[in-house]
């Protein structure tokens, strides 16, 4: 049984994942964290996610300086993170530090937001942890990436290719993580540069679209999960590459995935193309 621990737990996502960990029959919750100035702490998280009583009661998230982190990291195998940037790097510093690398911690992270300098101390942390990173959970995204590969492959520069992605209203961080990834892996595939190419959003007079600029587009309304839609679009036609999430357990499912394949990984920096052998 593979001991889990879910930090953001008063969150959307938080509860799905421990109602899907509830759910399990090959895992088991550990521990549940939320921001040290948090009003539900010390709650009962099953209360609190509505599957009952589970007799685990959210605490802050262990820090570098915290008193209690030995006994909070003694209690899971593997961290589930959808937080913001600067927690998850906290969180995995403390994860990827000498002494609790030793003991074969595992973390899986769903934050996006990230800077190029904070990816880089992740991967630094991956030298003496298993950490597993994928802007997106879901199984069926991960999928589309591959299909929006293989399409800018086929089409090239015959084509203009648009990003557009819609959101909820909480989310805080545009265009999504899922967005800039479907960016990175058309600027790979058609030799671009978001450094240079990429254009986010438009306004005024803009001029003829140039072939090579890679579009973005976030929208934010309501309680939409979340929609992302590649589009080529040529003389005549276009192709639509489209995934649309209704629930967020689709997400938990797919953490949960990954969950069961870092348990078992040495040290290293691994994504949801690697589980899915989809690279």
């Amino acid at each position: 049984m593979i001991r889990v621990a879910v930090t953001g737990a008063a969150g959307r996502m938080g509860k799905t994942l421990v109602q899907a960990i509830q759910e399990s029959s090959d895992l088991t919750l550990g521990a549940a964290f939320e921001h040290p100035s948090s009003d539900v702490l010390g709650a009962d998280v099953g209360e609190l996610a509505g599957v009952g009583k589970l007799g685990i009661n959210i605490t802050a998230m262990p820090t570098t300086d915290s008193s209690t982190q030995l006994t909070q990291l003694e209690a899971f195998d593997v961290v589930v993170d959808f937080t913001v940037p600067a927690a998850t790097l906290m969180l995995a510093q403390v994860c990827g530090a000498q002494a609790c690398g030793a003991q074969g911690k595992a973390m899986v992270i769903g934050t996006t937001g990230f800077s190029q300098a904070q990816l880089a101390a992740l991967q630094q942390n991956a030298q003496h942890m298993a950490l597993f990173m994928a802007p997106n959970m879901s199984v069926g995204v991960n999928v589309m990436f591959k299909l929006v590969a293989d399409a800018a492959k086929a089409l090239g520069d015959s084509v203009d290719v648009e990003v557009m992605e819609m959101h909820h209203r909480h989310k805080i961080d545009a265009p999504s993580g899922t967005a800039m990834r479907l960016g990175e892996i058309l600027a790979d595939t058609l030799g671009r540069s978001l450094d240079t190419d990429a254009v986010y959003g438009r306004q005024g007079i803009t001029g003829v679209r140039e072939r090579k600029t890679i579009g973005f587009s976030a929208l934010r309304g309501g309680d939409i999960v979340g929609e992302h839609t590649v589009m080529f679009a040529a003389e005549g036609e276009r192709i639509e590459i489209t995934h649309r999430a209704q629930s967020r357990m689709n997400f938990a499912q797919g953490a949960l995935r990954a969950v069961r394949y870092v348990n078992a990984q040495p040290a290293g920096l691994y994504d949801m193309q690697m589980l899915l052998g989809v690279n």
